[in-house]
């Protein structure tokens, strides 16, 4: 059988023992797009960062049917950058920025918040 892991399971990195036995008869293990990039964001962090990135690629991205490492990484280097700047903007079109960065796509909209992303080239009417 297939699961799919929630922000919370981040437990599993950690080696919780309880979660390895619930999960250790699953063939397949998946990951999101948006539970990635919280990863991401998380590892950000953490001590031993290093560590924790190299466990995502190995369990995840390798093995992985949903493969969207670049997007996921994109969502945390954008929600880091404007955590950091104090200009934070809706969690979803962190997503919408995150995904366009990696398409290398002008955005068209009209919401104003869109500007303080970095490298971010948008349209707006």
């Amino acid at each position: 059988m297939a699961v799919i892991f929630d922000t919370c399971v981040i437990a599993f990195a950690d080696g919780d023992e309880k979660l390895l036995r619930a999960i250790e008869d699953e063939t397949e293990l998946a990951l999101p797009a948006i539970v990635l990039g919280e990863y991401c964001m998380e590892f950000r962090s953490r001590d031993f960062r290093a560590t924790y990135e190299s466990w995502l690629k190995a369990i995840f991205l390798l093995r992985s049917p949903l493969r969207r490492p670049r997007t996921g990484q994109r969502y945390a280097a954008i929600r880091h950058e404007l955590k950091a700047s104090g200009t934070p903007i809706p969690s979803n079109d962190l997503w919408i920025a995150a995904w366009r960065g990696i398409n290398r796509m002008p955005l068209v909209t009209r919401d104003g918040h869109f500007r303080v992303v970095q490298g971010l080239r948008v349209l707006a009417w």
